[in-house]
């Protein structure tokens, strides 16, 4: 006998938000499956305000009552049983973030949950993660935004170490991140992965995503640190305009590429990884997990 459960995540980031839509395929004796049904992704970029002028704008407020109006309209229509909308770096340092939650409950009935870095980390960690684990290696995981990042440190199967970092591709783009910062993330890799003799990167994001996609590799397969770099040079060889055209990239991802692939790449150098693994999986998915698991 076979259960199916609906689910869905919408993650409010500071480049974009997103809808995912999740069919939770229950049967007895055997392990629950979780298949994506849908996945909507509206290019909002919330970082852009929340990180030069400290708020969200008045039409990008707008946007965003538009965008969860639908948000709505396609849960119903999908028939979702539970949902679960959080909202991280953007509306965490927006001044305004509250008030723009609760403008959107109010005109579209959909309650919005404002989570610090930690739940973040927490969070993604809930997500098809551990599938992808080896119990014999051990992972720096680097998810990348568009005003923070999160690492984690996954050794043995389980969470050594986790932490989040105001560095995100948005605040890249406006030059907003300290050296300090950067000092301070390579600090924190170099100590937690000190221990261990050899270290695998686990990317996720959309940039990393679709850097993995252009590459023409198997899903399973890694990328290399060499390759990396040479992607990052041919990028930056191009202009915005040739970013777009060439390599058919949205005009939202073809400015940030850029500051995450030197994210990635800092990452791989500092821990010593050589190769980095692309499972496409982040805060959407976990939140779903997360939710069908009674963690959230």
């Amino acid at each position: 006998m076979i259960s199916i459960k609906k689910y869905a995540a919408i993650d409010i980031g500071s480049n974009a938000m997103r809808l995912l839509i999740t069919n939770i395929v229950e049967q007895e004796g055997k392990e629950t499956q979780f298949n994506k049904s849908a996945l909507i992704r509206v290019p909002i970029r919330l970082g852009q305000d929340a990180f030069t002028v400290g708020e969200i704008s008045a039409e990008n407020i707008n946007r965003m009552v538009d965008a969860m109006e639908a948000f709505r309209l396609l849960m119903k229509v999908y028939k979702i049983e539970k949902y679960k909308a959080c909202a991280t770096s953007a509306m965490r340092e927006a001044y305004n973030g509250k008030e723009v939650v609760a403008t959107i409950r109010e005109k579209s009935q959909i309650d919005i949950d404002i989570i610090d870095g930690k739940v973040e980390a927490a969070i993604i960690a809930s997500s098809d993660l551990h599938s992808f684990l080896s119990t014999d290696k051990t992972y720096l995981y680097v998810d990348v935004g568009g005003g923070s990042t999160e690492f984690s440190l996954f050794s043995n199967g389980r969470m050594i170490a986790s932490k989040s970092f105001k560095n995100g591709t948005v605040r890249l783009l406006n030059n907003m991140v300290n050296e300090i910062v950067w000092v301070e993330i390579e600090k924190w890799i170099k100590m937690v992965c000190e221990p261990y003799d050899t270290i695998t990167l686990i990317g996720s994001g959309g940039n990393i995503n679709k850097i993995h996609k252009l590459s023409e590799k198997h899903p399973d397969k890694p990328l290399s640190y060499v390759y990396l770099v040479s992607q990052y040079q041919y990028f930056s060889s191009l202009t915005y305009e040739q970013r777009i055209a060439e390599l058919g990239l949205n005009t939202d991802r073809a400015d940030v590429i850029i500051p995450a692939t030197q994210i990635y790449l800092n990452a791989m150098k500092w821990s010593g990884a050589r190769q980095i693994y692309v499972p496409k999986i982040g805060l959407s998915d976990g939140i779903v997990k997360a939710l069908y698991y009674g963690r959230i």
